[in-house]
């Protein structure tokens, strides 16, 4: 099927925290919404079946609780399915949004998937009800390619936004289509996480997503295409992510992922959005993880000198790494219950200094979720403490394997390179009770190639 995401650069309110009418909110909303209605139309005409838009892109960010409220439209979430906004605008107020956006995708013959506030009054008997009266959700909606509302998401994982209410429940929503079955839907921060999105996909056993995000990058394990492709590739699922395009705030990086092949938009240096059209096939099974050419574990030397660990912080977590020096080489790295072994080969001996780094614990800046991580990292100099530093350029090609004993079965393997592109490993999967990774001769220099363990029943 033909796909189509659109990373957006939203214009923002000048202050966000201002209290404004909701006539100025819709002025606000409007433009971006006339953005969105171009690119429906341009992906409709390059035969995009879907197009994904992403969070936050029609209203913006940094608001509070009370002035966002004119930026929201009232959707009931119970009536998903019946009620088509753009044939039907008169029943319900405060529907503005949702109308116009049910017509792109009614006009166009598209289904179109996008993310906007949502505002729900509550009775005072409800537990759960804010003391305004009101809930307010970060919510995606999906319409058909007759504009009717098939489905809607509320965002369970809220990344302090003070603005929305978690909903009471998890939603585990998924709609119809005619060309690839169903697509489960969850948004930006949701992907750490096993409610809902874990969750969903096993449950419904699906086989493509909507993710619409606003995801700020942090290399050198969680930045925006490395992970989406991660997921795909874990899960064995189509993802249609789209991205907020705000490179100031460190906003790009959306694609069009298969587990084995992606089509992606990361730039940090130039401004305005970005569509990306792609046919991908629809996943009917699952792909067989290619378990060939495995590699035993380090073999026991006993009298070669290991290279001593040191620490340094990644990703505000504090790693024990040990440094990855000359040209080739067997690595062991151990925290807590898990090792991470590597066999390396360097093409050429750079001057480039890398190390193999292992955490096992609870990740606690920004979000607590337990991680377990096995990294081979280009550090950002030469000297220990650079390691687990930004980096976005690499030369190094190295050949390698990388396992480690991991203790939770859900694996993101991450292999980035150099220019925040992304290369795919030539096996990966199970063997005995370690999991592994390897890769000859990366397409450029390498960044990252990591095994990202989420142990969610420790979170």
């Amino acid at each position: 099927y033909v796909a189509a995401v659109y990373e957006h650069e939203s214009l923002l309110s000048p202050d966000p925290t201002a209290l404004v009418d909701r006539g100025s909110a819709l002025e606000l909303m409007g433009r971006n919404l006339d953005i969105y209605e171009q690119q429906v139309v341009a992906a409709a005409r390059q035969g995009a079946q879907i197009i994904v838009f992403p969070e936050d892109g029609i209203h913006g960010f940094n608001f509070t609780r009370s002035s966002i409220y004119p930026y929201l439209d009232f959707v009931l979430h119970s009536h998903s399915g019946k009620w088509n906004p753009c044939r039907e605008p008169y029943l319900f107020n405060d529907t503005e949004v949702i109308q116009r956006l049910s017509c792109m995708a009614l006009k166009n013959k598209i289904f179109l998937v996008a993310n906007l506030g949502t505002k729900q009054p509550c009775e005072r008997t409800d537990p759960h009800c804010p003391s305004d009266g009101r809930y307010q959700f970060n919510t995606n909606v999906a319409f058909d390619d007759d504009g009717a509302l098939v489905a809607t998401y509320r965002k369970h994982n809220l990344y302090f936004e003070y603005a929305f209410d978690t909903p009471p429940e998890p939603d585990y929503k998924f709609f119809d289509t005619p060309f690839a079955g169903k697509f489960g839907m969850f948004t930006c921060f949701d992907i750490l996480f096993f409610e809902p999105a874990v969750n969903l996909i096993r449950r419904y056993n699906l086989k493509q997503i909507v993710y619409p995000t606003a995801w700020m990058n942090q290399l050198p394990l969680l930045s925006a295409v490395e992970f989406q492709q991660a997921f795909a590739t874990a899960f064995n699922v189509n993802i249609l992510a789209a991205n907020i395009h705000h490179p100031t705030l460190g906003m790009t990086g959306s694609g069009i992922y298969t587990p084995v092949k992606s089509f992606i938009y990361h730039n940090m240096e130039s401004y305005g959005g970005k569509l990306i059209v792609a046919e991908i096939p629809v996943i009917t099974t699952d792909y067989e993880t290619n378990l060939e050419e495995t590699p035993g574990r380090v073999s026991e030397k006993g009298n070669e000198q290991l290279p001593p660990p040191f620490y340094a912080e990644m990703m505000y977590d504090n790693f024990t790494f040990v440094p990855v020096w000359g040209q080739k080489g067997e690595l062991q790295v151990c925290a807590n219950t898990l090792c991470c072994y590597l066999n390396y080969r360097r093409a050429v001996l750079t001057d480039e200094f890398y190390a193999l780094g292992v955490f096992d614990g609870l990740h606690t800046v920004h979000g607590t979720y337990y991680v377990q991580a096995c990294a081979l990292v280009k550090c950002g100099g030469l000297s220990f403490s650079t390691c687990g530093q930004e980096v976005t350029d690499a030369t190094a090609l190295i050949d390698f394997q990388l396992w480690g004993n991991m203790s939770t079965h859900y694996i993101f393997p991450l292999l980035l390179t150099s220019g925040i592109t992304l290369d795919f490993a030539d096996h990966m999967g199970w063997k005995n009770n370690d999991y592994f990774m390897s890769k000859n001769r990366t397409s450029s220099g390498l960044l990252t190639a990591a095994l990202y363990g989420r142990w969610y029943e420790k979170d």
